[in-house]
C-alpha cells in the first residue's frame, strides 16, 4: 500500500555553527533549473575546427544533444548510442572505433581534432580507452583524438569539469617557448580587458593567449608557445600544471580572490614571473571601495543571497560585502572551497548567515514561506529565492582583482534597481553561448 511521504525541511546551517568541509550529508539530489554554468559540451566547443563525439546510453545522449542543439552547434557534434547488448558481447572498443570511423567518413568537413567522450558505462565495463585512441589515430593520422569523459562517478575525485579543462589542451605539443608569450588557461570566457591582470601582461609587451580568443585551430596550437601559463579558476589549476609540465613552461595559480592582500600578492607573484615592476594598484583598490560604497547606498539593508556558481569564492565575497555594511543573509554552497580563511573570518563577522544546500532534494520546495525581497548573486540563488533582482554571472564572469570587485559591485547595484526576466535567462544553457531559446 502506498503512503504519502513528506519532505524534510531544506537543509540549512548557521554559518557560526558550521564546520569546515562538507556542510551537508550526501544523498538524493535536486538539480534546479538554473543552467548558466558551462558543461563539458560547451567547454569542448571552445577549440576551433573540432568535432565532438559522445558514446553513451540514450538517456545520457539526450542531454548533450540538446545542449549542442540549443547553442546551434549540432553540426559540430555526433554520437554513438551504447545498448545493453554492447556490454556483454565484447565489442565495446570495436564498436566505438567503427562508429567514430563511420562518422568521420560521413562528415561534410575534415575536423582537425576530435574530442571523444566515453561514459561511466564504459569505465564500469573496463573499456580500454587507450586502445580506442591508438587505433583511431593510426587510421586517421591527420586528426588528433582526445580522450574525454562523461561520467558523474568522477565527481568525488577529479570532477568532470576539471578533467575537461585539462583535456582541452591535450593537442598542444612542444614547439619552443616564446619568453614574451603568456597564456591564461581553463576559462570559458575571456578575462576582462580592463583587469589589472590583463593590463600588466599587455602593457609590458607580452602576447596574451587564451582559448576564448582563438579563432582558428592554429591560434589554439600556438598556445603551446607560452612560457608562462596562468590559471585563476580552481577547476583550471590541475590542467595548468599538467600542460606546463608537458611543455616545460612555468605554471602559476592566481586564485580569483576578493581579499585585498591576496589580490596584491597575486599580482606581485605574476610580475615576478614576468620580470616586470608591479604596479601599486592603489587607484584600482580605491575605485573598488568607491563602487562598493555606491552600491551600499542603493541596497541599504536589502538581504543578499550568494551562490557558489556565481563566484568561485562565495565566502570571500560575503566577507568583503559584510565588511562594507551589506546585509549578506544567505550563502548557497554545499562544501567549503578554497576560501577557508574568509569562512573562518565570517564566523566572527557575520555568524548568523544561513548556509543552504545547492543540490539537496529538499530544496525542491524552498522557500517554505513568503520572504522579503532578496537580491541574489548567481542563478541558483535567484531561483531559490524567486527573485528577478539578481546578478547574472557564473564563475566570476571574467572579472578579476580590484577591477573585478568594482564591476561586480556595479552589477549588484544594477540588480537591485532593474529586475530581469529570471525564468528566461536562467533557462539558457551556458551563459555567453549562443542560444536558440
Amino acid at each position: 500500500m502506498l503512503k504519502p511521504v513528506s519532505f524534510d525541511r531544506p537543509p540549512a546551517v548557521r554559518l557560526g555553527d558550521a564546520a569546515r568541509g562538507d556542510f551537508f550529508a550526501g544523498g538524493l539530489e535536486y538539480n534546479p533549473p538554473a543552467r548558466g554554468v558551462w558543461n563539458i559540451v560547451h567547454t569542448g566547443m571552445l577549440i576551433p575546427e573540432t568535432h565532438e563525439i559522445f558514446a553513451c546510453a540514450q538517456g545520457c545522449l539526450r542531454g548533450v544533444i540538446l545542449t549542442a542543439a540549443e547553442m546551434k552547434a549540432l553540426d559540430r557534434m555526433s554520437w554513438i548510442s551504447v545498448s545493453e547488448q554492447d556490454m556483454f558481447d565484447g565489442t565495446l572498443e570495436s564498436d566505438v572505433v567503427d562508429g567514430v570511423s563511420e562518422i568521420i567518413e560521413k562528415l561534410s568537413y575534415r575536423p582537425k581534432q576530435i574530442l571523444l567522450y566515453l561514459s561511466c558505462i564504459h569505465l564500469f565495463a573496463g573499456c580500454d580507452f587507450d586502445v580506442i585512441i591508438d587505433e583511431l589515430s593510426e587510421k586517421f593520422p591527420d586528426i588528433h583524438f582526445t580522450d574525454c569523459y562523461m561520467t558523474p562517478t568522477m565527481r568525488k575525485t577529479v570532477s568532470p569539469d576539471a578533467k575537461m579543462r585539462a583535456q582541452l589542451y591535450d593537442a598542444l605539443t612542444p614547439v619552443g617557448l616564446d619568453p614574451k608569450s603568456v597564456s591564461i588557461l581553463g576559462n570559458d570566457r575571456a578575462t576582462d580587458e580592463n583587469s589589472e591582470l590583463v593590463r600588466v601582461i599587455r602593457k609590458n609587451g607580452f602576447t596574451l593567449r587564451d582559448i576564448t580568443l582563438c579563432r582558428t585551430y592554429q591560434d589554439y596550437l600556438d598556445m603551446a608557445k607560452s612560457s608562462i601559463n596562468i590559471a585563476y579558476l580552481p577547476t583550471a589549476a590541475m590542467g595548468c600544471e599538467e600542460l606546463s609540465e608537458r611543455l616545460g613552461a612555468q605554471s602559476v595559480y592566481l586564485p580569483n580572490s576578493f581579499d585585498a592582500a591576496e589580490i596584491r600578492a597575486n599580482m606581485a607573484k605574476l610580475c615576478d614571473k614576468l620580470g616586470v615592476v608591479c604596479p601599486d594598484l592603489n587607484d584600482e583598490e580605491q575605485a573598488a571601495v568607491s563602487a562598493l560604497e555606491k552600491a551600499k547606498t542603493v541596497l541599504e539593508d536589502t538581504p543578499i543571497a550568494i551562490d557558489f556558481t556565481a563566484v568561485t569564492q562565495p565566502f570571500g565575497l560575503a566577507k568583503l560585502l559584510c565588511g562594507h555594511g551589506f546585509n549578506v543573509r544567505y550563502i548557497i554552497n554545499d562544501t567549503l572551497g578554497e576560501d577557508g580563511a574568509a569562512f573562518d573570518a565570517l564566523k566572527e563577522l557575520a555568524p548568523d548567515i544561513t548556509i543552504l544546500s545547492a543540490v539537496n532534494v529538499n530544496m525542491l520546495h524552498f522557500p517554505e514561506e513568503e520572504h522579503e525581497r532578496v537580491v541574489a548573486i548567481g542563478q541558483k540563488a535567484a531561483h531559490y529565492f524567486s527573485t528577478d533582482y539578481f546578478v547574472n554571472i557564473v564563475q566570476n564572469g571574467g572579472y578579476y582583482g580590484f577591477t573585478g570587485i568594482a564591476a561586480i559591485a556595479a552589477l549588484l547595484e544594477e540588480a537591485a534597481l532593474v529586475p530581469k526576466d529570471r525564468r528566461r535567462l536562467i533557462s539558457h544553457k551556458g551563459i555567453g553561448c549562443e542560444s536558440c531559446l
